[in-house]
């Protein structure tokens, strides 16, 4: 966990973005860091675990973590959640909690909240039924290639 806030901090010096550092371990050894980047890229998506997730399937020249461990300055909000869950990353560690983050102005409760509702959801979410057959025709094709990798 060390590492993870030492990430943290970098990035807070660096003015990148909130306290939000990651490392992800596997073996024994650490195959991924990064920190929060929202504020440095304009990119909602660069979270401290989500960098740390890319740093890491770089570094191994794969998508499948299967068999880390993420180390994380706070708990994952629900976007950090699904990359870690395709990620197939075994076991996340965290000490700052989603109130701690909220008091200092990330409060993502209301992001649970949405995904809680299922009117929401089928409000936000339209099938697209006139353009369906267009994008069959791709999962056609991607289900087709031999030398597809499976994820």
């Amino acid at each position: 966990m060390a590492e993870a806030v030492k990430e943290a901090e970098a990035g807070i010096a660096a003015g990148r973005g909130g306290p939000f550092g990651s490392v992800i371990v596997k073996g024994g050894k650490i195959i991924g860091r990064g920190h929060n980047r929202v504020i440095e890229t304009n990119d909602p998506t660069a979270h401290g675990e989500i960098t740390a997730i890319r740093d890491a399937c770089i570094k191994t020249g794969g998508f499948d973590l299967t068999g880390a461990e993420l180390y994380t300055t706070c708990y994952p909000c629900p976007m950090c959640l699904g990359a870690i869950l395709w990620a197939r990353i075994q076991k996340v560690y965290y000490c700052a909690d989603s109130p701690a983050a909220a008091a200092i102005g990330f409060d993502d409760s209301a992001f649970y909240e949405k995904l809680n509702n299922t009117e929401f959801i089928k409000g936000m979410f339209v099938y697209d039924s006139e353009n369906a057959g267009l994008c069959a025709g791709l999962f056609e094709k991607y289900a087709g290639m031999k030398d597809r990798k499976k994820y």
